[in-house]
């Protein structure tokens, strides 16, 4: 990673540190730098603070913000920055993770939040909104994305002779090894 850094990777707690490690391997998947601090919209709104702005003097584009239950975080960092803010609300026991999902989603006008999928999915699809963002301004980036998607669809089409190939039931079993 160089002097600057492409974008912020903000969670609540140590404990969303797992999650957040599939946005982090996805990030590097497209070499784009990042920074990773843990701060609570809660405990220390002081040190959340310091982060947002340490990460916009090292030139950060994109802030992700991950957070359970009550989820603030992402919101509190949108309210501090005038940059893209994506949220990944974290799985939790409680409310079969609707609170979380629901408090990134429902932010009031003027300070967007985008919200991806809840759990792993959404920790993915942050980074690549993360990346579609940044390739806007960048052509290398936008090939590796344009390399990125096409992979994906090649796969689907794999998937999908295997699937034709095996039948059903041998598919379906070849998922459980």
């Amino acid at each position: 990673m160089g002097n600057k850094t492409d974008v912020a990777v903000i969670v609540g707690s140590g404990s969303d540190l797992a999650l957040v490690s599939e946005t982090i391997e996805t990030l590097k998947e497209f070499d784009l730098s990042y920074s990773l601090n843990i701060a609570s919209a809660h405990r220390n709104t002081q040190h959340l603070k310091q982060c947002i702005q340490g990460a916009e003097s090292a030139g950060v584009k994109v802030f992700i913000a991950a957070a359970g239950m009550a989820a603030a975080l992402p919101g509190v960092v949108a309210s501090e920055t005038i940059l893209p803010v994506i949220g990944i609300p974290v799985e939790g026991k409680n409310l079969s993770s609707f609170d979380s999902l629901f408090s990134i989603v429902q932010m009031p006008k003027g300070v967007p939040v985008a919200t991806v999928a809840v759990g792993k999915a959404g920790a993915i699809n942050a980074a690549v909104l993360a990346v579609q963002i940044i390739a806007v301004a960048n052509g290398d980036l936008k090939e590796k994305l344009a390399i990125y998607k096409n992979k994906m669809a090649e796969n689907v089409v794999k998937e999908d002779l295997k699937l034709q190939k095996d039948g059903i039931i041998k598919y379906i079993e070849s998922l459980k090894k």
